[in-house]
């Protein structure tokens, strides 16, 4: 479920997309941003995962945000402690130790 600080209202944001599976059809796919955070003109959108060990678990938590037609921030938070760094698509990627204590985490 996603969060929207506006209003105290909660607000799911959802992306339809389609992918071509191995047989070469069309899929549609529902994918969903764990939290959607807005500060004044600012949006922020939050992909929380234990880690990004694999290439295809890389490619699951930023699929959804390479779909999000916008510039607004996009950032995935893992358990471990690791130096935050941009991946080719300008996703932060953080660990939740960093993101919680840092308080300039949101302008990495």
């Amino acid at each position: 479920m996603n969060k929207n600080a506006n209003n105290g209202k909660t607000v799911h944001y959802n992306k339809d997309i389609i992918e071509r599976n191995s047989v070469k059809k069309n899929t549609r796919k529902q994918l969903e941003v764990d939290f959607v955070c807005n500060q004044s003109d600012k949006r922020y959108y939050v992909q929380v995962t234990l880690n990004l060990e694999t290439r295809e678990k890389t490619i699951q938590e930023t699929r959804l945000f390479i779909n999000i037609d916008d510039s607004f921030k996009k950032i995935i938070i893992v358990k471990d402690n690791i130096k935050p760094w941009l991946t080719e698509e300008g996703i932060l990627v953080i660990g939740i130790i960093e993101f919680l204590l840092n308080p300039n985490s949101l302008n990495l």
